[in-house]
């Protein structure tokens, strides 16, 4: 199960680094980000039909010089360093609006159509080695022979996408950039349902100790939980409609071909959607189900107090009579009245406990 932690600190913290972005004029590349001092470094992979090259790292002046037919994916690590993505910025002739969406890690997922690129920004959302859910922000820019990412850190979802250039002439390579794209966006979203399934054991297993027993820790836990699925529905909800915007688009770099594609992509979206609308209820229904468990729980034990009290009141009511100090009581001077007065008491407790029992309180 995934540990969810919210520090105390953490809304201060988020405070600070609006406060950084007010008051600048817009298109200021500020970085809104909680990894300061990360160090920008540029991967290149370039291949076609005959071969695969790469080259790590890269400097930026030498993404002019090598701006042929081949298709590249350009991979920008670390987004900490404003200077470095300025420069990058005016290499590719990007706006000023997009280098600021790239480095705003709370941006949320978007897609811009501009004339000779399309540049999108997305979530990338999955498991660490702890199974602890990461979510990373993550830009992509689509021009004619290049494909652009922007990632805050090395770890990727990338890696399947990277062993199909890598490996044997495939359909990745006989394409265009656009198919790149399509595919990182791919990769993007099929994570998407790893995440969704990892949530779904959570949901299980807090099911289970609702029903068998539930102690305070588990409400926090579903809290915690409920807290996590809000915040991933908020990353993955608008992409369905960001994926519908790619296939009716008209924009040159996108083929028809690519497009099939993308739709299939908007299948995948259409069911995590309704997958997390499902999982977003449950959470909510457990809280439900816990607080009706834990009172349940609470009206067993008023129950027994409750019979346990039924019992000994009248055998109350009887030794409160005898324990009366007058002297006109003849019961007190009956040679067996201490036992007869035991007798009774037994008999009413007998009574009552087969009463109770007909009615199926105990």
């Amino acid at each position: 199960m995934a540990k969810l932690h919210f520090p105390v600190g953490k809304i201060h913290k988020k405070k600070f680094r609006i406060l950084k972005k007010v008051g600048k004029a817009p298109g200021t590349i500020t970085y809104m980000g909680n990894r300061e001092d990360s160090i920008s470094t540029l991967d290149v992979v370039a291949y076609g039909n005959e071969h695969v090259e790469q080259y790590s790292p890269v400097h930026v002046e030498s993404l002019l010089d090598n701006r042929g037919e081949m298709i590249k994916w350009i991979n920008l690590v670390g987004l900490s360093d404003e200077g470095f993505i300025e420069k990058l910025g005016k290499t590719f002739d990007l706006n000023p609006l997009v280098l600021e969406d790239a480095v705003h890690t709370e941006q949320r997922p978007k897609i811009d159509e501009y004339e000779h690129y399309i540049f999108g920004v997305f979530k990338m959302i999955y498991l660490d080695e702890q199974q602890n859910i990461v979510i990373e922000h993550v830009a992509l820019s689509l021009f004619q022979h290049e494909v652009l990412v922007f990632q805050e850190l090395k770890d990727d979802v990338f890696g399947s996408v990277r062993e199909r250039i890598l490996g044997k002439l495939g359909r990745i390579r006989l394409r265009g950039a656009d198919y790149l794209f399509f595919a990182l966006l791919d990769a993007i979203i099929d994570n998407y349902f790893l995440v969704l399934e990892h949530i779904q054991d959570q949901i299980e297993v807090l099911e289970e100790e609702v029903y068998r027993k539930p102690k305070p820790r588990t409400a926090q836990k579903i809290q915690e939980l409920k807290k996590e699925v809000l915040r991933i529905r908020r990353f993955i909800f608008p992409v369905k409609e960001l994926i519908s915007r790619l296939i009716d688009s008209e924009h040159p770099l996108i083929t028809k071909d690519t497009k099939l594609f993308l739709r299939d992509v908007l299948d995948h979206c259409l069911e995590i959607n309704e997958s997390l609308q499902i999982y977003r209820e449950m959470v909510m229904s457990l809280m439900e189900m816990y607080m009706s468990n834990v009172s349940n729980k609470m009206n067993e034990v008023m129950k027994v107090l409750t019979v346990m009290a039924s019992i000994f009141i009248p055998l109350t009511f009887i030794v409160g009579i005898y324990g009366m100090n007058f002297d006109n009581m003849p019961e007190l001077h009956w040679q067996n009245g201490y036992y007869m007065v035991w007798g009774l008491m037994i008999f009413v407790l007998i009574v009552m406990l087969i009463y109770f029992r007909k009615r199926k309180w105990i």
